[in-house]
């Protein structure tokens, strides 16, 4: 940067500077003693609202920890019934196949399958 450069930047610092001084100023004439406590609450409820936010995302991340435990053990419980129900249809087949296959019987293990399954 040139040296008339840096001045002008200097001028535009020292300016803002003013600037906010003067604002600062405006501001203790306009509000007096109050600004203090005008920003003492202002600070107060800043507090409050970042401690209730990190309340809520603690529970957000609860819930989300709750709700996957939850989805795993249902999937297994589900895994498990349906292996359970393989297995059981597999051994009334082997046992079909042994048999002189009747429709009766057949019909009455179908209907009894379908009767568990709506029940569960």
């Amino acid at each position: 940067m040139s040296k008339n450069q840096n001045k002008e930047v200097d001028g535009n610092s020292t300016a803002i500077n003013e600037s906010a001084q003067r604002l600062e100023a405006i501001k203790n004439l306009i509000f007096g003693e109050n600004i203090q406590q005008i920003d003492a609450e202002f600070d107060s409820i800043k507090n409050h609202i970042e401690k209730r936010k990190e309340e809520i995302e603690a529970l957000i991340e609860d819930t989300h920890k709750e709700l996957s435990t939850t989805i795993d053990n249902l999937s297994t419980d589900l895994n498990i019934r349906i292996t359970e129900l393989e297995d059981k249809v597999n051994e009334k087949t082997d046992e079909l196949n042994h048999k002189k296959v009747d429709r009766n019987l057949i019909g009455s293990l179908l209907v009894s399958m379908g009767e568990k399954i709506m029940k569960d």
